[in-house]
């Protein structure tokens, strides 16, 4: 889904994005999950950033886990994980302070929203190399030629 600011970013550049997830999704060996992929803008992450964590300021990815929520599957027969919000805008301004092009920091945004939904956090520095050293294989992992190959998940 696209919203906001975000219905500027190409087409094409949407369709590599949720390609390149889908390819995480099953180098992180999830096969039969949906996850939601909302692209929106500084507006919107600000609003969720305050509902939900509290926070008064935009910021580059939320996730929202529907994992506990969930006991019906749907007609698709995916259970749903959650939702992964990104800020367009923020994502540009990061990519741009990193030497980086927009479409590969999206996608460390969707895996690092990804992992969150695995039930990853990043509060001491143990847990960040943890979350961060998976979040990095599962990216390499999907933009691999030909086959995924499963990741397994750190303990």
């Amino acid at each position: 889904m696209v919203r906001g600011k975000a219905r500027r970013l190409a087409p094409g550049t949407r369709a590599v994005l949720a390609d390149r997830v889908r390819r995480a999704l099953r180098a992180a060996g999830l096969v039969n999950v949906e996850v939601s992929l909302t692209l929106s803008d500084d507006r919107e992450l600000h609003a969720l950033n305050r509902s939900y964590a509290g926070e008064d300021h935009a910021t580059d990815v939320l996730s929202f886990s529907q994992g506990e929520a969930s006991v019906v599957v749907p007609r698709s027969g995916r259970r749903p994980l959650g939702d992964i919000v990104i800020s367009v805008e923020y994502a540009a301004r990061q990519a741009a302070a990193q030497g980086r092009a927009l479409p590969g920091e999206l996608f460390h945004l969707a895996v690092h929203g990804l992992v969150h939904l695995l039930g990853f956090d990043h509060r001491d520095e143990r847990e960040e190399r943890v979350m961060f050293g998976y979040e990095a294989e599962l990216r390499a992992a999907a933009l691999t030629r030909g086959t995924v190959r499963r990741i397994r998940r750190p303990r």
